[in-house]
């Protein structure tokens, strides 16, 4: 059955209002307005901004709080995914941000391995150019984010099997395109080092076609992206890929 108007006006006001509060990152308190301001600046009915606020308090973005001093103010909501010293926060995806984030991991994985068997010197050279990318993004936590993106893809395309490495920026493209903000957690300096690290040693052990090094620096990247205060909303460790070595690895 269709929705009716007042329905579809309504969800599109709260996706608006939900949109305006990501990415501008309000913390937990923010005054978002009174109601009556809300209907000004909308547009809209009573009716209809009663509802859209009705489906953002279902979200757990907003409260309510009616009499003086009240009005409608950011909820304590938690982060979409949470990667180490990264908080990511996104929009209009059709299934859980963690089950892209896991099923990409999975398919890293199998890339980092292939990679080690199969990478040239071009890809080397583009590697090693998006890394520095990573370490000039490493202040912006936004830009970190998608320049990591653009390291794996490239490990992927290394890997030359683009059937899958096609599916790959397909999964990455979803979530570039739904990112609406991300920043850092307290005291990521450290973390954001360290994950620069690890990015430098998997780039040099498919350079050195060293097995057992990247063995270690996918681990370590798979640490990397599990948050100690809450590894609920982050990726779960993969099961290791453990492709039979072909003679063309070290």
């Amino acid at each position: 059955m269709a929705r009716n108007t007042a329905q579809s006006r309504a969800e599109d006001v709260a996706s608006r209002l939900e949109m305006d509060i990501l990415r501008a990152g309000a913390p937990s308190g923010a005054r978002v307005g009174l109601r009556t301001e809300l209907i000004n600046r909308f547009k809209v009915s009573p009716g209809v901004m009663n509802e859209a606020l009705q489906l953002l308090r279902e979200r757990d973005l907003v409260i309510v709080r009616p009499g003086p001093g009240g009005g409608v103010f950011v909820a304590d909501q938690p982060p979409g995914v949470r990667l180490g010293a990264l908080d990511l926060w996104f929009q209009g995806l059709t299934v859980p941000p963690l089950d892209i984030f896991e099923s990409r991991t999975l398919l890293e994985d199998l890339f980092n391995n292939l990679a080690l068997q199969r990478a040239e010197d071009e890809d080397l050279r583009h590697l090693e150019a998006a890394l520095r990318a990573m370490q000039g993004s490493a202040h912006d936590p936004r830009r970190y984010f998608e320049t990591n993106v653009d390291f794996h893809r490239l490990i992927a395309k290394a890997a030359r099997v683009p059937m899958l490495s096609g599916m790959y920026d397909a999964l990455v493209l979803v979530l570039t395109g739904a990112l609406v903000r991300a920043s850092y957690v307290d005291g990521a300096e450290e973390t954001v080092r360290h994950n620069l690290k690890v990015h430098g040693q998997l780039l040099e052990a498919i350079r050195l076609k060293d097995r057992k090094r990247l063995e270690t620096a996918a681990k370590l990247h798979h640490i990397d992206m599990i948050s100690l205060t809450d590894p609920q909303r982050s990726p779960s460790a993969p099961l290791q890929v453990d492709l039979k070595d072909d003679g063309s690895a070290g």
